[in-house]
């Protein structure tokens, strides 16, 4: 209809009309520009703040080595609790507070031991622990061994084979993946599930080789899952070189036994918390940025990268923008979640008390992939929030830090996806995560300060841009 008019108007009126469309997409495109050149202009004083000034490292280096291993129940996730809180607070944020989570108490007990015994002298040890949630073995379990690499070669095998048996699955990651989270997701199921699976058939144990590509001798742990009506059975993850040898000594004596040694158990579960700290929007408060990692961690080393990094680099997120000057025009909140590890509980009760409290969430961000070389974030969104996104790919190019991907991996921030429009992962270079994962190498020393803070100026690059534009 503008069109018909414009061409039925006189011409001396059609010139002007031309002259005034032509300025004011001058005017638009000098505004965008302006905007483009402000927005790059303050990114740049993010990371020069957080590669200056930054504290994550130092807030790590506390976490880690003061606190250590933050087992959900343990004391150390309760002095997690009290000094991120703490934190939290000298930041002068609008509110700090805590969210009550009633979370699963398992502890590993004294030292897991393993040996194959070939006839009655020879006994060699092998590198295992139990992995989080198994029940103990009573005693020492003394049992065969049955090798699978598949679910359906242990379906095809009689069950007179596997009853009282120990289960050994002995499939490996597979290095051809460039991306080591795939190659991770497509052996995990038997850790999660083996124990249940292993059960049906009769098998009295489970050994797992353990989910990394590295050959070393650290076994890694994760949460196994049981079921109601099937036996409880002793599951433990056994090092990649352990399983080498072990499967060895399989083919050369098909009848030998191994023993094992667990002492862990499940306790009553414990209260513990969500630390939140928040602060809220000048112009749209009401519409809510979650940003946040786990607190808990396993126990077998100090947690660094799964998930001290995530924590810390979410209070950073806090830190730059107020030591840059900037005030959100939507409210930041960040979210430290407990029981990610063996239970989720802590990202449960996050997402109903937004849902019972009808909160207008617009992104939750989420960093657990280690504290290594920013490349990007992992959008879960609609196509029209995602061509937001890749508008702003051009700010995030010169920290390399503008790669888009699909599927978000975040557990914590998951059972928010019906209530917010976009699920973030923040995504490192997550080439060495499982060379760590889950064992006692994720220490301190393991983290580099540079890539630490460069995660940390990523978040909050994004965070500044959600904040200001909306989605």
């Amino acid at each position: 209809m503008q069109w018909l008019l414009f061409l039925r108007a006189p011409l001396g009126l059609r010139r002007c009309w031309k002259v005034s469309g032509v300025i004011a997409l001058l005017v638009g495109s000098f505004a965008a520009s302006a905007q483009t050149r402000q927005d790059s202009v303050t990114i740049r004083r993010l990371y020069d703040e957080a590669l200056l000034r930054g504290q994550s490292y130092e807030n790590l280096r506390h976490l880690t080595t003061r606190i250590g291993g933050r087992l959900s129940g343990s004391p150390q996730a309760a002095q997690a609790v009290a000094w991120s809180k703490k934190t939290l607070e000298n930041l002068g944020l609008d509110r700090v507070y805590l969210q009550e989570v009633l979370v699963p108490h398992w502890v590993r007990g004294a030292r897991e031991k393993a040996f194959v015994r070939i006839g009655r002298a020879n006994k060699q040890p092998l590198a295992v622990c139990a992995l989080g949630g198994s029940i103990g073995t009573g005693g020492r379990l003394r049992a065969g061994v049955v090798e699978v690499n598949s679910w359906a070669q242990l379906a095809a095998l009689p069950v007179l084979e596997v009853a009282g048996k120990i289960v050994f699955f002995n499939r490996a990651l597979q290095p051809v993946h460039s991306e080591t989270f795939q190659a991770y997701f497509e052996a995990v199921d038997q850790r999660n599930e083996g124990a249940v699976q292993a059960a049906r058939r009769g098998a009295v144990g489970v050994l797992v080789r353990s989910l990394t590509l590295a050959h070393d001798n650290l076994p890694h742990t994760g949460a196994v899952r049981y079921e109601e009506q099937t036996p409880k059975i002793p599951a433990a993850a056994i090092s990649t070189l352990g399983a080498e040898q072990l499967s060895h000594q399989l083919r050369l004596t098909p009848g030998l036994e191994l023993e094992l040694e667990m002492h862990c158990q499940t306790l009553p579960d414990v209260l513990s918390y969500n630390v939140v700290g928040e602060w809220r929007g000048q112009t749209y408060p009401e519409e809510i940025i979650t940003v946040g990692g786990h607190l808990d961690s396993w126990d077998l080393g100090q947690g660094a990268h799964d998930d001290g990094a995530g924590t810390v680099q979410s209070i950073e997120v806090l830190r730059l923008l107020k030591a840059t000057g900037l005030h959100p025009e939507r409210t930041i909140r960040v979210v430290l979640f407990m029981n990610e590890e063996n239970g989720n509980r802590g990202g449960l009760t996050y997402a109903e008390l937004a849902r019972q409290n009808s909160e207008t969430h617009l992104a939750a961000i989420e960093s657990d992939a280690g504290g290594f070389t920013p490349r990007g974030f992992r959008v879960e969104a609609s196509p029209a929030v995602l061509t937001t996104f890749q508008r702003w790919r051009h700010l995030l190019r010169p920290y390399q830090s503008d790669k888009l991907s699909a599927n978000q991996r975040g557990v914590d921030i998951g059972p928010l996806k019906t209530q917010v429009k976009a699920l973030i992962s923040y995504d490192p270079d997550d080439q060495r995560l499982f060379d760590v994962h889950h064992t006692a190498a994720d220490t301190f020393d393991k983290v580099n300060r540079r890539e630490l803070e460069l995660g940390g100026a990523s978040i909050a690059a994004l965070v500044y841009l959600i904040s200001r534009y909306g989605l």
